[in-house]
Order: C-alpha cells, then sequence, then structure tokens
C-alpha cells in the first residue's frame, strides 16, 4: 500500500470534511445552489491563480507538472460535464422533490457508486478485504447521516439524487485517466465550468447574491475544502486508483463530524462514535491491504513526473530535464515482474 497516497486522500477527505461546518454556518444566508456554485467558483480560480505562481517559482528548472494534452480533452471534458453539470442538475431536482433527512442519507452513496463504476465498468481489480472495506466505510457515512425520519414517500427525487451519485462517481472515474497531468490545471478547469453552472441555476430559482464579505468567505472556502482538496485527490488517485481513494474520501463526513466537534461545540453521540469505529476498522483493511502477483506491463508511452523506479528504467536525450523528480515524454518498455502493488496508473492490467 502506498502509505503516501492514502495520506494525501485522507487529507483530501478532511479538507472537504471541514469545509461542511463552514457550509452550514453560511446556508443560513446563502441559497444551497448559490453556495455551491460559490464554492466551486473559489477552487477554480484559487487553484488557476495558485498554479501561475507556482510555475513562476518553478521556472528555474525545477521539475514542472505535465499539462493536460489534447488525448486527456476527450476525458475531462466528460468528467466535467457528468460531475460539474449532470450531477449538479440531478441534484438540484432530487433536492425539490426529497426530504433533507432523506437526501442526506442518499448522497452518502457515492462512495459506492464511485467503487461499483471502477470495479464493474473500468475494471479496476478488487478482493472481498477491499470490498469489506468499502462497506464498512459507507456504512458509517450512512449511520453518520441517519436522523431517524428518512423516508421514500416519493421515488422521483431520491432517484435524481442516487443519479447525481452516480453522475459523480462516473466524474470520479474520468478523472483517474487524466491524473497524470497537472492537478492544479485539472481542479481550475473543473471548478471554472461547474462554477458558473452552479450559479446560472441558484438564479434560475430564484436566488439572489450574497454580501461581498460572504461572497469573499464562500470563495475561501471554496478554494481550500474544494480546490486544495480536490487536486489532492488527484495526486491519490494516480497511485491508488479511484475505488481506494474514493474509499479514503468517504471518511470525510466523520472528519467534518470531528471538525463540528472542535469549533462549533457540537456533542459527541453515540451515533458519531460507532460511525467512527466502522470507518476507523474501513481504512484499517484497507491501509493493510498487500496484493502481489506476477503481471505484465504493455508497451506505453507518456508523460509524467517521475523518478527512475523499477518502473522508470528507460534511456534520456540531451533535451530531457537532469536531477528528480522530472518531467518528460517517456517509454516502458514491456515488463513482467512481481511485486506488491495497487491498481495506480502504471498498473491497470486485468485479474
Amino acid at each position: 500500500m502506498n502509505r503516501r497516497a492514502a495520506g494525501l486522500a485522507l487529507l483530501s477527505a478532511a479538507l472537504f470534511g471541514a469545509s461542511t461546518p463552514a457550509a452550514k454556518a453560511l446556508l443560513g444566508t446563502v441559497d444551497p445552489a448559490l453556495l455551491a456554485g460559490l464554492f466551486y467558483c473559489g477552487a477554480g480560480i484559487g487553484t488557476g491563480i495558485l498554479r501561475r505562481i507556482l510555475r513562476s517559482l518553478r521556472s528555474n528548472g525545477a521539475a514542472q507538472e505535465t499539462p493536460l494534452a489534447r488525448v486527456d480533452v476527450p476525458w475531462l471534458a466528460g468528467a466535467i460535464a457528468s460531475g460539474g453539470v449532470v450531477g449538479p442538475l440531478l441534484l438540484m431536482f432530487g433536492l425539490a422533490h426529497t426530504e433533507a433527512s432523506t437526501a442526506s442519507l442518499l448522497l452518502t452513496l457515492e462512495g459506492a457508486a464511485t467503487a461499483l463504476l471502477a470495479w464493474f465498468v473500468f475494471h479496476e481489480n478488487f478482493d472481498r478485504r477491499i470490498a469489506l472495506g468499502m462497506l464498512l466505510l459507507i456504512a458509517g457515512a450512512l449511520l453518520l447521516s441517519w436522523s431517524g425520519t428518512a423516508t421514500l414517500a416519493t421515488i422521483t427525487g431520491p432517484a435524481a439524487i442516487v443519479a447525481a451519485c452516480v453522475a459523480w462517481g462516473l466524474d470520479n472515474n474520468l478523472t483517474r485517466k487524466v491524473s497524470l497531468a497537472d492537478p492544479l490545471q485539472i481542479v481550475a478547469i473543473k471548478g471554472l465550468v461547474a462554477g458558473p453552472v452552479n450559479l446560472v441555476l441558484a438564479f434560475a430559482v430564484g436566488g439572489h447574491w450574497p454580501t461581498f464579505g460572504i461572497t469573499l468567505t464562500a470563495a475561501i472556502v471554496g478554494f481550500i475544502g474544494y480546490g486544495v482538496s480536490l487536486a489532492l485527490y488527484v495526486l491519490a488517485l494516480r497511485d491508488l486508483g479511484t475505488a481506494r481513494t474514493g474509499a479514503y474520501f468517504a471518511t470525510a463526513p466523520f472528519l467534518g463530524a470531528a471538525v463540528a466537534l472542535a469549533f462549533l461545540h457540537e456533542p459527541v453521540t453515540l451515533q458519531l462514535v460507532i460511525a467512527g469505529a466502522l470507518m476507523a476498522a474501513g481504512v484499517y483493511l484497507h491501509l493493510t491491504e498487500h496484493h502481489e502477483h506476477e503481471h505484465a506491463h504493455e508497451p506505453m508511452t507518456h508523460s509524467h513526473l517521475h523518478v527512475h523506479d523499477e518502473h522508470h528504467r528507460h534511456a534520456h536525450e540531451l533535451r530531457d530535464p537532469p536531477g528528480e523528480p522530472h518531467t518528460h515524454v517517456h517509454r516502458h518498455a514491456p515488463l513482467r515482474h512481481s511485486h506488491p502493488h495497487v491498481p495506480d496508473m502504471h498498473h491497470t492490467h486485468r485479474h
């Protein structure tokens, strides 16, 4: 198990979870759809500015992330369409026809949708240990969201919310296809599309622009809780695969509740303790995974930030950058070997 990547995924979940209490504090004065639009815009603008700053600081020859290539466009466009356009549309329709308690429960199914699509559509490998870990994480999230009053009075609204979760699960799987590219560029583009879409939705249902102070606060929360969080999520996707990254990200509701305990002085409940125990067990099963067998690497040519490990033993040309890590177009020769691994971007073989 790549512990660094697992740490990035959990940090991503923590930042996103921490944005939930902030959103709760802002919801009294801002329409939910408008708030989501401000969050996404803050993420897009903030990560775009951060990317420019980092690129200027690295202009002295330090390693740069690989920008998106033409071959990445269809995958990213699909991710933006499903997660930034279709998902919010379905969610807004579903929320209008569903009780809040039911909606909260159903939204926890995004992690399950992400994993199921990764396993059965995109053929990412898993075993009973990983599946059980995911079940425990989803169970913890469901328990944490349970209010005791959820009902399914009508099927239309809840079905739309489930469909939104599937759209976001598809977004996560498609984003994995471009995860070797610059994560800040990916997040900036996604935010600058999803943000305006959500703002248009908000104004279409009668939303009103908040004060400058609230707008700025929402943008800052969006930059950290959505922008930086998603960039870390993309980095984790590279080394863990979609389902495993989604499993760690499923801890976001618990981590958000922990932040609420610390800063909003909300009470510790038995429900929170049990949910935390379930999630801890699920994370443990994932962290202690050991998957090893002989596997073959097909020849591949691509570009990304890398060091010369056992999967990167290629020759260099004079124009290739010195030092490590570095970025340049390189070719992977066919290779067959055995070692512990997870379904990262260099281990996409079938089982």
